[in-house]
């Protein structure tokens, strides 16, 4: 069986050219399977109930927890927090962390590559707890420029976070050179794996990270679903952001007791049918292995650089070689719009993404407003590349650029 036929979207739609994976993957057909089994077998809460819908219930969406363990090798089930995805599981480092153990003067050092679910939220917790954000720039070649980044680390430095492949210009970050920098500090580590994920394995306990988010959406699986790591001991020392449900031990009318680690941080009715459907989503990326996803990302990156440097009037960004670039290409077209670029594509069925890809201080250090995204999911084949070069050839007739 081919990977592709694994994703009903493509059999309902098979002249559909889906490169916006960064955005948001196709789904696979054993995660929507597990979710409608879930409404229609056992739908009941978590957590509550003591009648056999209930316990089977919270049997599965427990067992996730366990696949997610495994997906990151973390040391322990109880080191992952299932949220609505890595915006949200940011929000929870930021809140739960940083406006706890931050203060005036404290510096949050990040990189210009972020997206903007790993900015605005350390925004709202400076503005709170007096803290300075210090940015990393990039090289002309769409790289860290790690140089910078080990001046810009210092005794002031609390916490470090940063993406671990960039959204925008496919830059793979190393992290091990992140971790050594921070630690040579003290300095905590929290990385964005949103984009991370599908294409690389993750090992948290190689890499000892403090924290770690990404999104179900982006690795096969449904939306509303994402996982926050964190060690262990850091998440005891945290407070709960959201208060409600389930995150409890004890409520008083003055004052509440929390519930244990990882449960005092997923207050109220959790996205369960969500979270059940996440679960094959990380089986498959196991099963798969990373050496077929590196061979098929190789693949894929290499016979679109070559199409679109076959294109005299396509301008790329960002590094080339694949082990500094994977996932993402981002382009622009001489005197088109990137919006202009995108309509005409979608017009014959290729959908790609056009705009600042919430990454607006990264266009602004290119001196770009947009530009066009294509992104590769393991379904994408070289036909796909082979229709997006026609596409973009019609783009320039359309113009007169040819």
């Amino acid at each position: 069986m081919s990977v592709k036929t694994q994703f009903p979207f493509f059999k309902k739609h098979p002249k559909v050219v889906y490169l916006d994976s960064a955005s948001t993957s196709q789904r696979l057909g054993v995660s929507l399977k597990a979710e409608e089994s879930y409404y229609l077998d056992f739908n009941a809460n978590v957590h509550r109930g003591l009648y056999p819908l209930a316990e089977k219930a919270t049997e599965k969406y427990e067992a996730v927890r366990e696949t997610a363990r495994q997906f990151l090798n973390a040391k322990s089930s109880s080191e992952i927090v299932f949220t609505r995805g890595a915006t949200e599981s940011l929000n929870i480092v930021a809140q739960g962390w940083g406006r706890k153990f931050l203060k005036q003067g404290d510096e949050i050092v990040l990189s210009v590559l972020e997206h903007h679910s790993n900015l605005v939220p350390w925004q709202m917790v400076a503005k709170e707890t007096g803290a300075v954000l210090r940015f990393c720039p990039i090289l002309s070649t769409g790289n860290l420029d790690y140089k910078s980044l080990e001046k810009l680390i210092t005794k002031k430095t609390k916490i470090v976070t940063m993406t671990g492949l960039s959204n925008t210009l496919g830059t793979v970050i190393d992290l091990s050179v992140v971790l050594r920098f921070a630690r040579k500090v003290g300095a905590k580590v929290c990385v964005d794996a949103a984009q991370l994920a599908a294409h690389f394995p993750i090992d948290v306990q190689k890499l000892d990270v403090d924290f770690l988010a990404f999104s179900g959406h982006k690795i096969y699986g449904p939306t509303g679903a994402g996982i926050l790591y964190a060690k262990r001991e850091i998440l005891e020392e945290m407070d709960p952001w959201l208060g409600g449900g389930d995150m409890i031990r004890e409520v008083h009318e003055e004052f509440s007791t929390w519930n244990e680690t990882p449960w005092k941080f997923e207050a109220g009715t959790p996205n369960i049918a969500q979270i059940i459907g996440m679960g094959p989503a990380m089986k498959f990326l196991m099963k798969l292995g990373k050496n077929t996803v590196m061979r098929h990302d190789r693949e894929m990156q290499e016979y679109m650089f070559k199409k679109l440097n076959e294109l005299p009037f396509v301008k790329t960004y960002g590094p080339k070689s694949f082990d500094q670039h994977r996932a993402c290409i981002s382009f622009t077209v001489d005197g088109v719009h990137p919006h202009d670029v995108a309509a005409i594509l979608g017009e014959i069925g290729i959908c790609v993404r056009a705009g600042h890809h919430c990454t607006m201080p990264l266009m602004k250090s290119l001196c770009l407003v947009s530009t066009v995204r294509v992104s590769f999911g393991i379904y994408n084949t070289k036909e796909d590349v082979e229709a997006l070069a026609r596409g973009l050839k019609k783009v320039a007739k359309v113009f007169k650029l040819v």
